[in-house]
């Protein structure tokens, strides 16, 4: 069984910052692309940031210049630092990667979700 634990989110001022981490644990084989998405109240989830298991970044053009994405495959872990946050910024943020592991004896890829971290920015 793959599990992926969040950490970081937490109450923040408009302009402040705050480091999310994600690690993967369980029986994994490889870890393909990381990501980062978020669901605002009302709002469908969508995508902030994303990291290929090469270094290979992208984000949504709301968080560039402001959010980095990184990824440390020796601790199976994906970080999101997030600078200049914005009341906007505030909803769930769900970790994402896609893993090869080994289920009923078969090797098998999928995508796992972490439990999500609410990140709310407010003075």
């Amino acid at each position: 069984q793959v599990q992926l634990v969040e950490s970081g989110g937490g109450l923040v001022q408009p302009g402040g910052s705050l480091r999310l981490s994600c690690q993967a644990s369980g029986i994994i084989l490889s870890i393909n692309a990381m990501g980062w998405y978020r669901q605002a109240p009302g709002k469908e989830r969508e995508l902030v940031a994303r990291i290929t298991s090469g270094g290979i970044t992208n984000a949504v053009d709301s968080v560039k210049g402001r959010f980095t994405i990184s990824r440390d495959n020796a601790k199976n872990t994906v970080y999101l630092q997030m600078n200049s946050l914005t009341p906007e910024d505030t909803a769930v943020y769900y970790c994402n990667a896609n893993i090869k592991t080994v289920r009923s004896g078969y090797i098998t890829s999928g995508d796992n979700w972490g439990q999500g971290t609410q990140v709310t920015v407010s003075s």
